[in-house]
């Protein structure tokens, strides 16, 4: 039994030792001394955090090369710090990487004052809770910044949104904070209802002592009214005792009563008596101050101007071109049509086969209208009750069989009338010329800044419109329908209605052949850059010096018209013509500047965004100071019509197109492919559409009118633009091909393929730093790959897709 006994002894000797082996645990000193190192260790998380947000940026590219004792560091901890802001920060989780800072100082604070380590347990997981979701949250709205979401962040965000999409992702880190606020913050209805009920009794308590103030002050009132009344007692106690030592008190408490209301009543007195006194005591310096008002001064200089209209008159933006003669209706050639010939007989033979068509598909009209117009016809039709509009409609081809027409258009309903439009064309139509549209009397009598005389209704009215309520103008429609005829009608209807001081044309002819005649006027009304020849621009590349040079002349109006305290060019004129605005001042007479683009296409395809930016620029701020923009183009596409173009251009025309995608992309509706081409057009603006006849002008007509005009005194040159001068960010700094860096074709692929150009994004496709990266965004913007540093947008991206840059590459090879 004695051996058994010393065995057990020794095994449990064995076990004992094996088992505090096993679970061993600091003592005070050692749980001490790992407390403050990771309190330390804490503080120097911090240090090389906040390091990192302010000089991490160039410590990026040594933090690979952390074993070179030569490389330099700008991180507060050295290398280990930015090792540790890199690891944790940008490839970990972004700014919720400080949660870390506090989880290591509240571990190291436990361990070191002997705190109980439950709670730890659950701060550490709620924090780490809370760095998944601060991290996710920063990669989901700070895209652009990867610095604060960090890598994890971005990723997961990425992730997510695969699966899910943005919606999905936003609604689980809603969900995420909620469930923090509830477990974490112990957030309750129960708590919001008792701060609300808390807020509203403290309301109900401020209102009832206000409303007990009042009370206060009568009480106290009635106490100093009371005070009269233990007097009287105090009078007859003393008159039933009759001693003399209370009468002597009565008397010596009766002045102080009098005493008292004589001095409520004198101080009330006195400082009225000393107001009034120094009133009275200086008037003088009360006149000297009145005769100098600075109202007065105002009434001299409105006198100085009125003074300066009276002796010279308003100011004549003309008198340098006083003798100038507005071309005449002669010019303009007359055609032998003699207005619109009506055939009887065609409208009767339509009117029958549209009803009969109609009655085959039970179909009865009550009424019906025919309107004559120079290439269409309009027959108006009443249906009978009960029938449904969308009916009528679909029979859009069936009409057009029945009648053997070309584009047939039905209007269900007309605009503003109670009845269905038929638009048919005319067998034998006419032509309507500009003679007939300039010299009616609703285009000589318009009172409109830029009147345009389009042509004719169907109605036969003329159509005049304001291109300066417009303000800018889109045209649109395929090849040989007459754009080019109605931008010769739009210049030629402001060439003779407004004085070339009046208006100046900027012209950009990309075919070189259209708009040539106008060179004859360029001294009157055309505008160019200095030091250029032609002032007809026919070169693409010098499209984008002028677009930028008038955002220039743009900014430089608008600070004119802010100091001039006026909203809009006419209100500045008229100021300026009353002679109120000094010349020396920088003040000027502000022409109207036209933009003319004959074919936008072209622009768009060899330029891109650098044409696009200064034209939405413009469309979207130029209004105000009389600069406006007409466009044309013959590729009515969604790469050339932009959504960003269609929002800024309101007013818009549409000649004949081949499709009905092509007649949406312009007018946002129909009907531009059903058009009969020469001229026929649709014209909104934004409301309803309107058919119109556009006026012929030849080019014969163009040359007589500008050999007129170029023909008579002129300005010594045309009118200047201010010069732009681009801005040099290091364009011309790298253009040698054999420096470039050996990743620039991948680094091309990827900004081409991302359509936006910026060094975080090369830095985390490619795991370069942010040195290398910088580097290869200047390449790429010396190369014409990516457009100039834009603050904190991203750089633009000049060519569309991977084989445009193939053909780049090529090119440059040759």
């Amino acid at each position: 039994m004695a051996k058994t006994t010393k065995k057990e002894t020794l095994d449990k000797k064995n076990t004992a030792k094996t088992e505090t082996s096993r679970s061993w645990k600091p003592n005070k000193q050692q749980r001490f001394v790992l407390g403050c190192l990771l309190v330390l260790f804490s503080i120097a998380l911090l240090v090389a955090f906040i390091s990192f947000y302010i000089n991490g940026q160039s410590d990026q590219s040594a933090v690979s090369q952390l074993g070179d004792r030569t490389e330099v560091v700008q991180n507060w901890l050295g290398k280990f710090g930015a090792f540790l802001s890199d690891l944790i920060v940008y490839k970990g989780f972004g700014l919720a990487a400080f949660i870390f800072v506090r989880l290591f100082f509240l571990t190291g604070m436990f361990l070191a004052l002997e705190l109980s380590l439950r709670k730890l347990k659950n701060i550490w997981f709620w924090d780490l809770f809370a760095i998944i979701i601060v991290s996710v949250l920063f990669g989901f709205f700070a895209t652009s910044a990867p610095e604060l979401g960090g890598t994890i962040g971005y990723e997961l965000n990425l992730f997510s949104q695969d699966y899910i999409g943005k919606t999905g992702t936003l609604l689980v880190l809603l969900f995420g904070l909620i469930v923090y606020l509830i477990f974490k913050i112990k957030l309750s209805p129960e708590k919001i209802q008792s701060y609300f009920d808390s807020t509203k009794n403290e309301i109900k308590s401020e209102l009832s002592a206000l409303k007990t103030q009042p009370q206060v002050e009568s009480a106290y009132n009635l106490e100093e009214f009371a005070v009269e009344e233990p007097d009287e007692e105090l009078d007859n106690i003393h008159l039933k005792t009759e001693d003399t030592q209370f009468e002597i008190n009565k008397e010596a408490l009766k002045p102080t009563i009098s005493n008292s209301s004589e001095i409520d009543l004198n101080p009330i007195l006195k400082p009225l008596q000393m107001n009034i006194n120094p009133v009275t005591q200086t008037p003088v310096h009360t006149e000297e101050f009145v005769v100098e008002k600075p109202e007065e001064e105002d009434i001299i200089e409105e006198n100085l101007a009125s003074r300066l209209v009276a002796d010279f008159g308003l100011f004549d933006p003309t008198l340098d071109l006083s003798n100038y003669k507005f071309p005449t209706i002669d010019l303009l050639k007359e055609y032998s049509t003699g207005g619109i010939t009506i055939n009887q007989e065609e409208l009767e033979e339509n009117k029958n086969k549209i009803v009969d068509t109609l009655r085959n598909y039970k179909i009865e009209i009550a009424q019906i209208k025919a309107t004559v117009g120079p290439s269409v016809t309009l027959y108006e039709i009443v249906p009978e009750a009960g029938i449904r509009i969308s009916k009528i409609k679909s029979l859009e081809d069936d009409i057009a069989l029945s009648l053997s027409a070309l584009g047939i258009r039905i209007i269900a309903p007309i605009p503003g009338k109670g009845t269905i439009g038929i638009e048919v064309p005319n067998k034998n139509p006419t032509m309507v010329s500009m003679k007939s549209v300039i010299g009616s009397a609703k285009f000589q009598e318009a009172e409109m800044e830029l009147p345009i005389a389009l042509g004719k209704t169907i109605s036969n009215e003329t159509f005049v419109v304001d291109l300066a309520k417009m303000p800018h103008l889109l045209m649109a429609g395929a090849t040989g329908q007459g754009k080019s005829v109605g931008l010769n009608a739009v210049l030629t209807s402001l060439l003779y209605k407004k004085h070339p001081a009046e208006v100046k044309f900027v012209l950009v002819d990309p075919k070189k052949v259209e708009l040539t005649l106008f060179n004859k006027i360029e001294r009157h009304y055309l505008a160019k850059l200095p030091d250029t020849e032609d002032a007809i621009i026919t070169d693409n590349a010098k499209v984008v010096n002028t677009l930028n040079s008038l955002c220039v002349e743009m900014d430089n109006r608008y600070s004119l018209l802010k100091d001039a305290m006026v909203r809009n060019i006419k209100e500045y004129n008229e100021k300026f013509k009353s002679r109120k605005l000094n010349p020396e001042a920088g003040h000027r007479f502000l022409p109207y500047i036209v933009l003319v683009v004959d074919e936008f296409a072209d622009l768009i395809m060899t330029a891109g965004k650098e044409v696009e930016i200064p034209i939405a620029r413009l469309a979207q701020l130029a209004r105000a100071i009389g600069i406006h923009l007409i466009i044309a183009t013959q590729r009515p596409s969604v790469n050339v019509i932009t959504g960003l173009i269609k929002a800024n251009f309101p007013a818009r025309i549409a000649f004949r197109v081949t499709s009905k995608i092509d007649s949406r992309t312009i007018l946002d509706t129909q009907g531009a492919d059903q058009l009969i081409g020469r001229g026929d057009l649709l014209y909104t603006n934004g409301n309803d559409v309107v058919r119109v006849q556009c006026a012929f002008i030849d080019t014969p007509e163009v040359e007589k009118i500008t050999d007129f005009i170029g023909g008579q005194k002129a300005y010594a040159t045309a009118y200047l633009l201010p010069e732009f001068v681009g801005e040099e960010t290091g364009i011309n700094l790298d253009m040698d091909i054999s420096e470039r860096d050996t990743l620039f074709r991948e680094a091309a692929e990827i900004i081409v393929n991302a359509q936006q150009g910026s060094a975080s994004l090369l830095q985390r496709k490619l795991k370069l730093g942010y040195n290398r990266a910088g580097r290869l965004i200047d390449q790429l913007e010396a190369a014409g790959i990516v457009g100039p540093f834009e603050g904190s947008k991203a750089r633009s991206v000049n060519i569309l897709d991977l084989s445009a840059l193939d053909q780049f590459f090529n090119n440059e090879q040759n």
